[in-house]
């Protein structure tokens, strides 16, 4: 979703050879390395340091909440290669590092859904070579901020629940009440205005814009859609109904995290008041 983009748009032509066949085959994983302990929704706050070694870097820190890192192969780390200064989005860079490689511990990290999606990621004594390197070093911070914008505005942003709204069409049949056509008509409308932003904020990306407020836009809308989808469905779901039962439990016992994934409502908020010049 973001890490082939980046790698295109960033990367070098080795970088490029090594990863992007086995993505498109399916091969390689990555998972993304921003979010860390006790900074909250401050990305700038990284505290994670590469110190410069002959041929690399050493790496010492820790990441938090990355997701599916017990499941993949590599990961793209945000990093501080400069002292901090006065401009904290300076002297931050990219490193691409393997997930299975020396000086690094992965640890995953229980929800209260059960599951275990998000992980600590430890780096130790973490040594990573120069060719690993993801664009020009000092440039992370406007790496990152253009590699949100695929991040935000996908279509699993407003997708993640788009099993209830199939089996809640299944089940209400050829004839619905018109209740539950009003809601079916509703909720369809929704997702294809927000399909229709999605796919103009791909655009502008591909165009090599930095759709920053756009894509802040499609993740909080998409995530209001998400939520606003399991409440009204359940308030009409037919009864008896196993399929649309189980996913409506999975949806409702999820939806609270969706709007944590990739900035939460008060950030991306920040970031469209911003835009607009509210503040």
């Amino acid at each position: 979703r973001q890490s082939g983009p980046l790698l295109l748009n960033y990367g070098t032509e080795d970088q490029c050879r090594r990863y992007l066949p086995q993505i498109a085959r399916g091969e390689c994983f990555f998972s993304i390395g921003m979010s860390e302990p006790n900074s909250g929704s401050d990305l700038a706050s990284v505290r994670t340091r590469a110190e410069r070694v002959s041929g690399g870097w050493i790496v010492n820190g820790t990441k938090i909440w990355t997701t599916d890192a017990h499941r993949n192969h590599y990961i793209i780390t945000l990093v501080r290669t400069e002292p901090p200064s006065h401009n904290r989005h300076a002297g931050l860079s990219q490193l691409l590092i393997d997930l299975r490689g020396e000086g690094v511990t992965v640890r995953p990290i229980k929800n209260l859904a059960g599951g275990e999606d998000f992980n600590e990621v430890v780096f130790e004594d973490c040594f990573v070579d120069d060719d690993e390197v993801v664009g020009e070093p000092g440039n992370g911070w406007a790496q990152v901020t253009s590699e949100l914008g695929y991040e935000r505005s996908g279509p699993e942003r407003f997708l993640s629940a788009f099993r209830v709204l199939v089996e809640f069409v299944r089940a209400v049949g050829n004839e619905p009440s018109p209740g539950e056509a009003a809601l079916i008509g509703r909720l369809a409308s929704h997702l294809v205005t927000l399909r229709r932003m999605s796919i103009s904020v791909a655009g502008m990306l591909q165009k090599g814009g930095s759709p920053v407020v756009e894509s802040a836009l499609v993740k909080s809308l998409g995530n209001d859609f998400e939520k606003l989808l399991g409440e009204r469905v359940r308030l009409l779901a037919p009864p008896g109904n196993d399929r649309l039962e189980k996913c409506l439990r999975q949806t409702l016992l999820h939806a609270p995290s969706f709007t944590l994934r990739g900035g939460t409502r008060e950030i991306l908020r920040g970031v469209i008041a911003r835009g607009l010049g509210l503040r």
